[in-house]
């Protein structure tokens, strides 16, 4: 917002940079017959124009390899496009101008094919996105237990609920630019790109374009937000490599805001059949979910998630009897990616909807169903019947902390007296909860960080992890400054490039903290060992006898603080019995002292909260005001308290803009209909009330800070909080559902419906 930052957009205009412009797919399903170029080849200012099959790049296989590994996805289209905003060919030229217009001078011929458009209907396939596959299923995933017995139940809730298509929207679109091996200051293939983590992305185009990752150097500078769909490279990306690897000039890309609602990559695409059943006191018994996952065109990481959705398929309760069926198809829309909480908000919404949907049919208040059920700390570690093993937290009482911060019992009163008094029956008041609990950094993928010490009083950190909006700078340099006693503005974090540490996977499940944080701290640590020795070197004594004095920042000999050695002191001396002034550190000057750790996770850890939503509806016009909103998150040790704060805020604007106004809506012909922001909403400020929080923390034991996930939990619990309380101010008029998003017109229709 300053201007400071440093994006890939900034480096699009240097001299000799070439602008690519991707021609796409009008239509969803079609033979690609002809893609004339001729024309735009001839264009003022045109370098290259590329079809598919000129591209000469192997097709990109489904990952991971328990996919469905016919369904592959050409770079460029060839015989068939599959989507509308498919790329078919690209135009190259010397400015974005002029690829702009001899863009619109390619002629693309399809034949129409059938549109495969609701999961239903790819369920039947009856019409086949890919015709080798023989099939639309991509993956399935079968139930851990056997099949539950509802009918043994006194009471059983069902229902059908659609977790919608949402279009990611970071602030910043896709963009990259690549600048070949003859350009290249190191002669190297070198890739600036807006993505979520630099050695994933340099080992997917190191691998489509048939070259060794050591010669390929990814920079991830800053990143205006991904969400998830910038976890890996798309074909657009790798095409742009590889034109500049054939032209030998650099070559950028920057999405338009248009391309990016249509075809960045979706999230959620979700349909849930729901039957959750237990006795009139409110005890639940039994609960069976199937999901339907929209995997889109090509699978891509989100056709997985429906086993994420089996994994905390039972939510904070403890019901016996689980049973789950889950398979993700393919359709003739985008392909749908990873987004903020990938799986978990799917099962969160699902379990949280079904409670109050049961607490309704034995009515009692859907709080005191939760009391009822909740695991409570006792239980902890708890092991579901879905293999789950949460760590630890208190459920119950973040229910009962978000429930005393809004007055819960003078709100029921309130809606009570609303709904009698004649004079404010059209403005109904709607409270709902949702309790939740999450998985944090599922895959245990390692992490790297070197923290490195200058004489000139400088403390650098550099880290696997690459941020995308999550602050890593603050989080690690408070972990240092805590051990070190240095200030947090004092240390330098770097990230986001392939070249400064060994490893590094995507920043993305709420993994950094868990496994960058300990890295670092271990590095620390580490650190302030190897200058003991040095510290005590200097001062004649057994490094076993000197301390550390954090708050002067000193070395001395315990017992004897008057005579010490500083920590910066140190950092250039050679260590004992070693010549080298950095010896073992691998990095670092002559005038520094470094130490580089590698952090192995063993197990994740379970985020939880309860979120709260006050709502009022009216009746008239069917508009929704939130009028309140409270979230209790534990996520363990709190490092960073402000990141912490602004992670839950706008994770939970995410769960609010699903719940109220986000959609990516098609025809039956596979046509999008919200192709930009003008008609895919997102919430505003005027639409959001200020996020109230409420501090709860039970620190796990799964790594050594205490510390659990926060990226995502705003918006695996907003969504359920806000969906249950338009549901609630409507309950009294027979309204038991509704889809989302909960748009005027679809909460005005439900109101007519149910009306006698």
């Amino acid at each position: 917002m300053r201007g400071e930052g440093s994006f890939v957009e900034n480096r699009a205009h240097a001299e000799g940079v070439l602008h690519a412009v991707f021609v796409r797919s009008p239509v969803a399903h079609g033979r690609l017959l002809g893609v004339g170029v001729d024309d735009a080849r001839a264009r003022p200012g045109v370098v290259h124009v590329m079809t598919g099959p000129e591209c000469g790049l192997a097709p990109i296989v489904p990952e991971p390899a328990a996919l469905n590994q016919a369904m592959v996805r050409p770079v460029l289209a060839t015989d068939t496009v599959r989507f509308v905003g498919e790329a078919v060919a690209v135009v190259v030229a010397e400015t974005r101008a002029a690829a702009l217009d001899a863009s619109e001078a390619v002629i693309v011929d399809i034949g129409p094919l059938t549109a495969v458009v609701a999961v239903a209907d790819a369920l039947r396939d009856s019409a086949l996105v890919h015709d080798g596959a023989g099939t639309n299923i991509v993956f399935s995933v079968p139930s851990l237990t056997g099949p539950v017995d509802l009918d043994a139940c006194d009471v059983v809730f069902t229902t059908r609920l659609v977790n919608q298509r949402l279009a990611a929207s970071p602030i910043e679109s896709r963009s990259v630019l690549a600048v070949p091996p003859q350009v290249s200051a190191d002669g190297r293939l070198t890739v600036w790109i807006s993505a979520q983590g630099p050695h994933p992305v340099r080992d997917r185009i190191a691998s489509a374009l048939g070259i060794g990752p050591d010669t390929v150097r990814v920079v991830c500078p800053d990143v205006g937000g991904a969400f998830g769909a910038k976890a890996f490279p798309h074909p657009e990306e790798i095409l742009v490599c590889h034109l500049a690897l054939v032209l030998g000039r650099p070559v950028v890309w920057v999405e338009s805001r248009s391309e990016a609602t249509v075809g960045l990559g979706h999230g959620r695409g979700q349909v849930h059949e729901v039957a959750l059943g237990g006795r009139r006191d409110g005890t639940l018994e039994a609960y069976r979910l199937g999901v339907v996952q929209d995997a889109g065109a090509y699978p891509r990481i989100a056709s997985f998630i429906p086993f994420m959705v089996r994994h905390m398929q039972p939510g904070c309760y403890g019901i016996p009897a689980i049973e789950f069926d889950g398979r993700s198809v393919t359709t003739n829309t985008a392909p749908t990616v990873a987004y903020r909480g990938a799986g978990r908000p799917e099962a969160t919404a699902a379990i949280e909807r079904a409670v109050d949907g049961f607490a309704a049919l034995v009515g009692l208040d859907p709080v005191e169903v939760r009391h009822r059920n909740l695991l409570g700390p006792a239980t902890m570690p708890a092991t579901t019947p879905t293999g789950a093993v949460y760590d630890s937290g208190d459920y119950p009482e973040m229910l009962r902390l978000v429930t005393t911060a809004v007055g819960y019992e003078a709100l029921r009163a309130e809606q009570a007296q609303r709904r009698g008094d004649p004079q404010q029956h059209h403005r109904l008041l709607g409270i709902g909860v949702a309790s939740y609990v999450e998985v944090t950094s599922f895959s245990n993928t390692p992490e790297h960080a070197t923290v490195e010490l200058g004489a000139d009083g400088s403390v650098e950190v550099t880290t696997g992890t690459s941020p995308h909006g999550q602050d890593h700078a603050a989080m690690y340099a408070a972990i240092v400054a805590d051990r070190l006693g240095v200030a947090s503005t004092a240390v330098t974090v770097r990230g986001g490039d392939s070249d400064h540490t060994p490893t590094g996977t995507v920043t993305a499940g709420s993994r950094s903290a868990q496994t960058g944080g300990p890295a670092v701290a271990a590095a620390v640590e580490g650190l302030l060992e190897r200058a003991r020795l040095r510290a005590a070197a200097r001062l004649e004594a057994a490094p076993v006898d000197v301390v550390y004095a954090k708050g002067r920042m000193v070395f001395h000999v315990a017992g004897t603080p008057a005579v010490s050695v500083g920590l910066f002191e140190v950092a250039s001396d050679d260590e004992p019995g070693d010549a080298s002034a950095t010896a073992g550190a691998g990095v670092g000057s002559p005038a520094s002292l470094c130490e580089s750790i590698r952090f192995e996770p063993t197990q994740a850890a379970y985020t939880s909260g309860a979120h709260l939503a006050v709502v009022e509806v009216d009746v008239e016009t069917g508009a929704v005001r939130l009028v309140r909103f409270v979230a209790c998150d534990d996520a363990g040790t709190i490092l960073d308290p402000a990141g912490f704060e602004g992670q839950v805020h706008g994770g939970v604007v995410q769960g609010i803009g699903q719940a109220l106004l986000e959609e990516m809506v098609y025809d039956a012909m596979g046509n999008p209909r919200s192709t930009s922001f003008a008609d895919y909403l997102l919430p505003s400020a005027a639409d959001v009330p200020s996020i109230e929080t409420v501090a709860f923390t039970t620190a796990t034991t799964m790594n050594p800070l205490g510390v659990k996930g926060i990226g995502e939990s705003g918006a695996v619990g907003a969504t359920p909080a806000v969906h249950n309380a338009v549901i609630d101010a409507l309950a009294h008029l027979g309204v038991a559902h509704i889809d989302l998003p909960l748009s005027p017109l679809r909460v005005w229709t439900a109101i007519l419906e149910a009306s006698p």
